[in-house]
């Protein structure tokens, strides 16, 4: 699908879900250390469509279409004194890519977390993901030193 038409940016509602399923579908097949669950995914996407009060979930829709989604959640900062937000799961449709979607989800959600009282944003993405990381570098996104590390409970 190449879009020929206006890119709408709004919160996710549960009659998205599937589609943002999809994307994510396509995001996990790019980061390592992550495997397409749909079961656990649409948990996760449940989840935080019910955490009004601390995330964001934006769809990018175009002709009816879901082509894009962002999420976000809130957390507390040390460093900062105050709230920060977590951004995870920017993916746009292969289709739609190099057309501004991905950058009018990240301002409409950099605009969500500075209503929140955010101090700083930080976003995860896959270090082997140099397309992304690419366009991360050319919106003004700084690397950091920080390495994220996990473990399962």
């Amino acid at each position: 699908m190449i879009m020929t038409s206006e890119v709408l940016i709004r919160k996710a509602v549960a009659a998205d879900i599937d589609a943002m399923l999809e994307l994510l579908r396509l995001l996990f097949a790019i980061e390592t250390d992550f495997v397409f669950d749909g079961d656990r995914q649409r948990l996760g996407l449940t989840l935080l469509l019910q955490a009004e009060n601390t995330g964001c979930m934006l769809v990018a829709e175009c002709g009816q279409h879901i082509v894009g989604m962002c999420t976000a959640q809130l957390l507390v900062s040390t460093a900062e004194g105050g709230i920060k937000a977590l951004i995870e799961d920017v993916v746009v449709a292969e289709s739609c890519r190099r057309q501004g979607v991905g950058t009018q989800l990240l301002m409409a959600i950099k605009q969500w977390a500075a209503r929140q009282g955010a101090k700083r944003i930080d976003l995860l993405a896959d270090r082997r993901n140099n397309r992304a990381l690419d366009f991360y570098q050319r919106l003004g996104w700084l690397e950091t030193k920080l390495v994220c590390l996990q473990k399962k409970m």
